[in-house]
């Protein structure tokens, strides 16, 4: 598990539907046991396995040591003293490449059944999930809406989609603060949707470690809020460099909070020039239909 944010630890997958879960998934409440995969390559996390407290540093260093009957393997890593005190830490092969692998795969399995997948990234609050229940029961009749839904514990948000008519996966990371590829494979298998139809994956709570993990999405949705201030754009830079779409959520109380929007289109520009703006208020209904056509606009046709 990361020292610093706690990903790489167990993830919890629940079906949220009347009929059980099937048993290649273990049931209700099966914990995923989960290996090194997923590490950030944070150096407080490499520091923890490859340093010990007298500073000694190992070259070319990989160990596999079993918990709870499955193994650590760790890449590669190189670390050295540097003059000023301080310690540079090499990775030797790419810390991510076995979630990049695993989300190409959970890619090719969406395209090949036709499915859009969308990772849909905020901060806590920034109302993803009145966005979600808006959105299924708008659609419904019009477009077929799934959500893989991710938090760190409880399926509250989970309970409120599915109740809106959508098909729902709870995937709970414990204190794992995203979601990364093995999950939502599971979370597809499980909802097992349809060809022609929309999967929405919402990702934890987080400005930062979401934007590093490839799940597979066709396209990346950040969703922002007036009330959390104008600055998000630069302070969070990868964040929205990362984004297809920006959608600017709670516009109607715009008049009530401080939020320069000028401004926030400028600085928006300057860390995602690429990226597409929309304005809406997922609780008034303001602008979301301008949602609903980038949606539709991208949902792939029906494979037979």
């Amino acid at each position: 598990m990361c020292g610093s944010c706690g990903c790489g630890s167990g993830a919890v997958v629940t079906l949220l539907a009347d009929r059980p879960v099937p048993a290649w998934m273990g049931g209700p409440g099966h914990r995923l046991h989960r290996g090194a995969r997923g590490h950030h390559g944070h150096a407080e996390h490499l520091a923890g396995h490859v340093l010990t407290d007298a500073g000694y540093a190992l070259a070319d260093f990989e160990h596999d040591h079993g918990h709870e009957g499955h193994s650590h393997d760790h890449d590669h890593v190189y670390v050295m003293d540097v003059p000023d005190g301080g310690r540079t830490v090499e990775l030797q092969q790419k810390v991510l490449a076995k979630n990049d692998d695993l989300a190409e795969r959970n890619r090719e399995w969406l395209r090949e059944r036709g499915i859009l997948a969308i990772n849909l990234m905020s901060s806590p609050g920034s109302g993803k999930t009145t966005l979600l229940e808006r959105t299924t029961r708008d659609l419904v009749g019009k477009m077929t809406l799934s959500v893989i839904e991710g938090d760190q514990e409880t399926a509250l948000d989970a309970r409120r989609i599915q109740a809106a008519g959508s098909r729902v996966v709870q995937i709970n990371t414990g204190v794992g603060c995203h979601l990364d590829a093995d999950m939502v494979a599971q979370g597809l298998r499980g909802l097992d949707p349809p060809s022609g139809s929309i999967v929405v994956i919402e990702n934890v709570g987080n400005l930062v470690c979401p934007a590093l993990f490839d799940l597979g999405e066709e396209a990346r949705v950040v969703l922002a809020s007036v009330t959390e201030g104008a600055d998000k754009p630069l302070k969070y830079p990868h964040m929205f460099r990362q984004a297809d779409l920006v959608l600017l959520n709670k516009t109607d109380l715009l008049p009530y909070v401080d939020f320069d929007i000028k401004q926030y289109m400028t600085d928006l520009r300057m860390a995602a020039p690429e990226a597409l703006l929309l304005q809406i208020s997922a609780t008034t209904g303001d602008g979301i239909q301008a949602w609903y056509d980038w949606l539709r606009r991208r949902i792939p046709p029906p494979r037979d």
